[in-house]
């Protein structure tokens, strides 16, 4: 095995951390990435008690398993969001306070700098997340943007965002955006924008997952080409899309995942249409060496089937890159 194949919890928070790892461990994983909701991993008590850090690893390394990331995407989603009522629903009262939009964004982004702290504490290098995006209402230019509004969003995201990535630098820790619609990146020009708009500091990388790229049509192959030195850590997700024009086109059509009307769902590892032995090619020849991380969604399938037999699909389709020319022995 060429890499550390582990579970990102974000989908498993409805289970205490104590009971997650040994069926982590069981799914055949090697290790976790810890998300910053449920009581997986706790910023505020990473900073306020000493000892917190510690009970994380002692569940770990009790189940035999590692740690090289944390993830705090529902925080970062409320950095550059325009600010609403489902914000509420995945905020912390202490985040959410009286909902002012302002005070929201502004605690949001104190959050994540904490969330670089506490990483720090913990001993991992890497923090996964969203930033939001104050012009994703935008995407649909009509009425027709104003020529200024889209170079405001990424100045809005720079201004609001730099003082947090300032934190992520002096401790040491990396951020990996996750590309994703709703975000500030979304596909490969919008992540270069976002990278231009912070001047391309090293703080600021991605988190990448094929599976919000490919049924929008942007090349997932050439993400990892074109940000070679940009792959903080990488998602193995996989996502299905029709051959065929369907009712609920890319934009979903108000439907819930799993409407078979959809022109596209998310499917368990190896079950849609990603091609991952092209994903582990292109993360050999740039020199990942992080862990395939595996963020199970499959609404018509078991989670717990599913994702041990993601964990294995990996396993056996993950490969070291070679050391020689192949043909190097024909010359004489």
């Amino acid at each position: 095995m060429a890499r550390a194949v582990t579970l990102f919890t974000g989908q498993w928070a409805d289970l205490p951390l104590e009971e997650l790892a040994p069926k982590a461990k069981e799914f055949g994983y090697d290790g976790i990435e810890l998300a910053c909701w449920g009581d997986h991993f706790e910023v505020d008590k990473a900073l306020e008690d000493d000892g917190y850090c510690q009970s994380r690893w002692d569940i770990l390394n009790k189940n035999g398993l590692s740690c090289v990331a944390i993830s705090n995407h529902l925080i970062g989603q409320a950095m550059c969001d325009n600010i609403d009522a489902r914000h509420e629903a995945i905020l912390p009262p202490r985040i959410w306070g009286d909902g002012n939009p302002a005070g929201v964004q502004a605690r949001a982004c104190e959050e994540m700098a904490d969330t670089a702290r506490a990483a720090a504490k913990l001993g991992v290098t890497v923090v996964n997340g969203f930033t939001g995006s104050a012009i994703w209402p935008l995407l649909y230019s009509f009425p027709p943007n104003l020529p200024d509004q889209i170079d405001a969003g990424y100045q809005d995201f720079a201004d609001k965002t730099n003082p947090v990535w300032d934190v992520f630098d002096e401790v040491g820790v990396k951020f990996a955006h996750e590309v994703h619609p709703t975000e500030i990146s979304f596909d490969i020009a919008s992540a270069e924008r976002m990278l231009d708009a912070v001047d391309n500091r090293e703080a600021v990388g991605f988190n990448y997952d094929p599976s919000h790229l490919g049924y929008q049509g942007v090349d997932y192959i050439l993400f990892i080409e074109k940000f070679r030195d940009r792959i903080y850590h990488a998602h193995m997700k996989d996502v299905w899309w029709s051959s065929k024009p369907m009712e609920a086109g890319v934009f979903g059509g108000h439907t819930e995942f799993g409407d078979r009307r959809r022109f596209w769902d998310f499917r368990s590892v190896g079950r849609g249409s990603i091609d991952f032995e092209e994903i582990i090619r292109a993360l050999n020849e740039i020199g990942y060496d992080g862990p395939l991380s595996v963020e199970w969604e499959d609404s018509g399938m078991d989670r717990e089937a599913g994702a041990a037999e993601a964990a294995a699909y990996l396993k056996k389709i993950d490969f070291k890159p070679s050391e020689i020319a192949f043909d190097a022995q024909f010359a004489e």
